[in-house]
Protein backbone atom coordinates (compact mmCIF):
# COMPACT_ATOMS: atom_id res chain seq x y z
CA UNK A 1 0.00 0.00 0.00
CA UNK A 2 1.63 3.55 -1.39
CA UNK A 3 2.60 5.41 2.06
CA UNK A 4 0.25 8.14 0.98
CA UNK A 5 -2.52 6.20 1.83
CA UNK A 6 -2.91 7.04 5.14
CA UNK A 7 -4.09 9.50 7.94
CA UNK A 8 -4.01 9.96 11.05
CA UNK A 9 -6.77 9.09 13.88
CA UNK A 10 -5.82 10.05 17.52
CA UNK A 11 -1.92 9.90 16.13
CA UNK A 12 -2.58 6.57 15.05
CA UNK A 13 -1.80 6.07 11.90
CA UNK A 14 -4.73 4.77 9.61
CA UNK A 15 -4.56 2.75 6.15
CA UNK A 16 -7.27 3.09 3.42
CA UNK A 17 -8.04 2.27 0.68
CA UNK A 18 -9.57 4.10 -1.56
CA UNK A 19 -13.17 4.35 -2.06
CA UNK A 20 -13.40 3.59 1.83
CA UNK A 21 -14.82 5.88 4.61
CA UNK A 22 -13.15 7.20 7.49
CA UNK A 23 -15.04 4.96 9.81
CA UNK A 24 -14.13 1.78 7.38
CA UNK A 25 -10.67 2.67 7.19
CA UNK A 26 -10.67 2.62 11.26
CA UNK A 27 -12.52 -0.36 11.23
CA UNK A 28 -10.48 -2.43 9.18
CA UNK A 29 -6.82 -1.29 11.15
CA UNK A 30 -9.13 -2.42 14.61
CA UNK A 31 -9.75 0.87 15.89
CA UNK A 32 -13.54 1.23 17.36
CA UNK A 33 -15.58 4.42 16.57
CA UNK A 34 -18.82 4.62 18.57
CA UNK A 35 -21.62 4.57 15.94
CA UNK A 36 -25.66 2.93 15.67
CA UNK A 37 -26.92 3.01 12.21
CA UNK A 38 -23.53 1.97 10.11
CA UNK A 39 -23.64 -1.20 8.88
CA UNK A 40 -20.58 -2.94 6.65
CA UNK A 41 -23.33 -4.21 4.32
CA UNK A 42 -25.15 -0.97 3.69
CA UNK A 43 -24.68 2.18 2.30
CA UNK A 44 -23.53 4.63 5.00
CA UNK A 45 -26.27 6.88 6.10
CA UNK A 46 -24.92 9.23 8.58
CA UNK A 47 -28.30 9.03 10.55
CA UNK A 48 -27.40 8.69 14.39
CA UNK A 49 -24.75 11.23 14.27
CA UNK A 50 -22.79 9.15 16.83
CA UNK A 51 -19.39 8.33 14.45
CA UNK A 52 -19.13 11.76 14.64
CA UNK A 53 -15.46 13.15 14.81
CA UNK A 54 -13.10 16.13 14.25
CA UNK A 55 -11.21 16.08 10.81
CA UNK A 56 -9.10 18.79 10.13
CA UNK A 57 -10.53 20.76 13.32
CA UNK A 58 -14.39 20.02 11.73
CA UNK A 59 -17.13 18.18 12.86
CA UNK A 60 -17.82 15.17 10.35
CA UNK A 61 -19.70 11.85 10.43
CA UNK A 62 -17.00 9.16 10.20
CA UNK A 63 -19.41 6.79 8.02
CA UNK A 64 -19.80 9.13 5.00
CA UNK A 65 -16.96 10.99 4.89
CA UNK A 66 -13.79 9.89 2.14
CA UNK A 67 -10.85 8.69 3.64
CA UNK A 68 -8.14 10.85 2.38
CA UNK A 69 -4.22 10.75 2.84
CA UNK A 70 -3.18 13.77 5.27
CA UNK A 71 -5.93 13.92 7.11
CA UNK A 72 -5.84 14.72 10.70
CA UNK A 73 -9.00 12.85 12.88
CA UNK A 74 -10.05 13.25 16.54
CA UNK A 75 -12.46 10.69 17.96
CA UNK A 76 -11.73 9.88 21.43
CA UNK A 77 -11.28 13.62 22.83
CA UNK A 78 -13.63 14.77 26.28
CA UNK A 79 -15.70 17.08 24.03
CA UNK A 80 -16.36 14.44 21.55
CA UNK A 81 -17.12 11.50 23.51
CA UNK A 82 -19.25 14.03 26.10
CA UNK A 83 -21.68 14.60 22.76
CA UNK A 84 -21.69 10.79 22.01
CA UNK A 85 -23.04 10.25 25.97
CA UNK A 86 -25.53 13.19 25.22
CA UNK A 87 -26.79 11.91 22.40
CA UNK A 88 -26.96 8.19 24.25
CA UNK A 89 -29.18 9.62 26.86
CA UNK A 90 -30.98 11.72 24.39
CA UNK A 91 -32.01 7.91 22.68
CA UNK A 92 -32.31 6.47 26.14
CA UNK A 93 -35.18 8.60 27.20
CA UNK A 94 -36.95 9.08 23.92
CA UNK A 95 -37.80 5.39 23.98
CA UNK A 96 -39.39 2.71 26.83
CA UNK A 97 -35.95 0.78 27.33
CA UNK A 98 -35.71 -1.30 30.05
CA UNK A 99 -32.48 -3.27 29.68
CA UNK A 100 -33.13 -5.65 32.98
CA UNK A 101 -36.43 -7.27 31.06
CA UNK A 102 -35.47 -6.45 27.62
CA UNK A 103 -34.66 -9.78 25.40
CA UNK A 104 -31.64 -7.96 23.99
CA UNK A 105 -30.02 -7.04 27.08
CA UNK A 106 -26.16 -8.28 26.64
CA UNK A 107 -26.81 -8.49 22.63
CA UNK A 108 -28.11 -4.15 22.01
CA UNK A 109 -25.47 -1.73 20.72
CA UNK A 110 -27.34 1.28 22.29
CA UNK A 111 -27.19 -0.49 26.01
CA UNK A 112 -23.44 -1.59 24.80
CA UNK A 113 -22.43 2.34 23.73
CA UNK A 114 -24.00 3.27 26.98
CA UNK A 115 -21.81 1.32 29.10
CA UNK A 116 -18.59 2.13 26.57
CA UNK A 117 -19.54 5.66 27.02
CA UNK A 118 -19.71 6.00 30.62
CA UNK A 119 -23.85 6.73 30.96
CA UNK A 120 -24.44 6.42 34.36
CA UNK A 121 -28.11 8.48 34.46
CA UNK A 122 -30.62 9.16 31.55
CA UNK A 123 -29.84 13.12 32.50
CA UNK A 124 -33.11 14.55 30.44
CA UNK A 125 -36.59 13.51 31.49
CA UNK A 126 -37.93 10.44 30.31
CA UNK A 127 -40.86 10.74 27.99
CA UNK A 128 -42.21 7.16 27.98
CA UNK A 129 -44.15 7.56 24.43
CA UNK A 130 -47.10 5.54 24.10
CA UNK A 131 -45.97 2.83 21.25
CA UNK A 132 -47.80 -0.39 20.55
CA UNK A 133 -46.36 -3.87 20.47
CA UNK A 134 -47.11 -5.89 17.20
CA UNK A 135 -47.29 -9.49 18.08
CA UNK A 136 -49.46 -10.39 14.94
CA UNK A 137 -47.16 -12.15 13.33
CA UNK A 138 -46.66 -15.69 13.63
CA UNK A 139 -42.66 -15.68 13.94
CA UNK A 140 -42.14 -12.44 14.97
CA UNK A 141 -42.54 -9.50 17.75
CA UNK A 142 -41.99 -5.87 17.37
CA UNK A 143 -41.55 -3.63 19.98
CA UNK A 144 -41.66 -0.49 18.88
CA UNK A 145 -40.89 0.67 22.60
CA UNK A 146 -37.18 0.82 22.12
CA UNK A 147 -36.71 1.64 18.26
CA UNK A 148 -34.01 4.64 18.00
CA UNK A 149 -34.70 5.15 13.87
CA UNK A 150 -31.59 3.59 12.42
CA UNK A 151 -33.60 2.62 9.79
CA UNK A 152 -31.47 -0.31 9.16
CA UNK A 153 -34.76 -2.52 9.17
CA UNK A 154 -35.66 -0.20 6.39
CA UNK A 155 -32.28 -0.09 4.68
CA UNK A 156 -32.26 -4.18 4.87
CA UNK A 157 -35.76 -4.93 3.35
CA UNK A 158 -35.18 -2.39 0.33
CA UNK A 159 -31.68 -3.06 -0.64
CA UNK A 160 -31.80 -7.13 0.57
CA UNK A 161 -35.03 -8.13 1.01
CA UNK A 162 -36.43 -6.37 -1.77
CA UNK A 163 -39.85 -5.99 -0.19
CA UNK A 164 -40.17 -2.65 1.82
CA UNK A 165 -41.88 -3.91 4.56
CA UNK A 166 -40.63 -0.93 6.86
CA UNK A 167 -41.00 2.77 6.91
CA UNK A 168 -40.67 6.16 9.28
CA UNK A 169 -43.56 8.36 9.31
CA UNK A 170 -44.03 11.86 11.27
CA UNK A 171 -41.68 14.42 11.64
CA UNK A 172 -39.21 15.29 14.50
CA UNK A 173 -39.99 14.02 17.78
CA UNK A 174 -43.04 12.84 16.54
CA UNK A 175 -41.08 10.16 14.08
CA UNK A 176 -41.77 6.26 14.48
CA UNK A 177 -41.26 3.12 12.63
CA UNK A 178 -44.00 1.64 10.96
CA UNK A 179 -45.12 -1.52 8.85
CA UNK A 180 -45.88 -0.65 4.93
CA UNK A 181 -49.28 -2.51 5.12
CA UNK A 182 -52.59 -0.46 5.18
CA UNK A 183 -53.52 -2.40 8.86
CA UNK A 184 -50.21 -1.61 9.85
CA UNK A 185 -49.76 -4.96 10.99
CA UNK A 186 -46.47 -7.12 10.53
CA UNK A 187 -48.33 -10.35 9.54
CA UNK A 188 -50.04 -8.37 7.04
CA UNK A 189 -46.77 -8.15 5.21
CA UNK A 190 -44.91 -10.92 3.20
CA UNK A 191 -42.01 -10.24 5.86
CA UNK A 192 -40.24 -13.19 7.02
CA UNK A 193 -37.61 -14.47 9.90
CA UNK A 194 -35.01 -14.97 7.39
CA UNK A 195 -35.03 -11.78 6.32
CA UNK A 196 -32.01 -9.68 6.36
CA UNK A 197 -34.12 -6.97 8.17
CA UNK A 198 -34.71 -9.63 10.92
CA UNK A 199 -31.38 -10.00 12.03
CA UNK A 200 -30.07 -6.37 11.53
CA UNK A 201 -31.51 -4.32 14.36
CA UNK A 202 -29.17 -2.93 17.11
CA UNK A 203 -31.56 -2.84 19.80
CA UNK A 204 -34.59 -4.97 20.69
CA UNK A 205 -37.55 -3.82 17.89
CA UNK A 206 -37.39 -7.18 16.12
CA UNK A 207 -37.64 -10.40 18.48
CA UNK A 208 -38.21 -13.98 16.80
CA UNK A 209 -40.51 -15.33 18.89
CA UNK A 210 -40.34 -18.53 20.92
CA UNK A 211 -36.64 -18.06 21.17
CA UNK A 212 -36.13 -15.55 24.44
CA UNK A 213 -33.39 -15.99 26.49
CA UNK A 214 -31.53 -18.90 24.97
CA UNK A 215 -28.48 -17.21 25.81
CA UNK A 216 -28.70 -16.53 29.65
CA UNK A 217 -28.05 -12.87 30.57
CA UNK A 218 -24.13 -12.52 31.87
CA UNK A 219 -23.18 -14.89 29.08
CA UNK A 220 -24.07 -12.43 25.58
CA UNK A 221 -21.63 -10.97 23.58
CA UNK A 222 -21.30 -7.66 25.12
CA UNK A 223 -21.65 -8.95 29.13
CA UNK A 224 -18.58 -10.71 28.14
CA UNK A 225 -16.43 -8.32 26.74
CA UNK A 226 -17.03 -4.23 26.14
CA UNK A 227 -18.40 -3.24 22.55
CA UNK A 228 -14.84 -1.78 21.55
CA UNK A 229 -13.65 -5.59 22.03
CA UNK A 230 -16.09 -6.48 19.21
CA UNK A 231 -14.67 -4.59 16.28
CA UNK A 232 -13.75 -7.23 14.29
CA UNK A 233 -17.84 -7.55 13.87
CA UNK A 234 -18.12 -3.99 12.23
CA UNK A 235 -15.20 -4.26 9.67
CA UNK A 236 -16.11 -3.50 6.00
CA UNK A 237 -17.42 -6.57 3.60
CA UNK A 238 -15.56 -6.63 0.71
CA UNK A 239 -18.28 -7.27 -1.67
CA UNK A 240 -20.68 -5.29 0.05
CA UNK A 241 -18.48 -2.37 0.30
CA UNK A 242 -17.99 -2.40 -2.99
CA UNK A 243 -21.78 -2.92 -4.44
CA UNK A 244 -23.21 -0.41 -2.25
CA UNK A 245 -20.98 2.44 -0.80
Amino acid sequence: MSEANTFLLDDIEIPFTPGQSVMQAALSAGVFIPHLCYHPEFRPHGSCKLCTVKINGRPATSCTTPAAAGLEVESNTPEILDKRRTLVQMLLVEGNHFCPSCEKSGHCKLQALGYELGVMTPRFNLLYPTRPVDASHPDVMLDFNRCILCELCIRASTEVDQKFVFALSGRGIKKHLVVNAESGRLADTNFAPTDKAAQVCPVGVILPKRKGFAVPIGERRFDVAPISAHVDEFKPVAAAQGERT
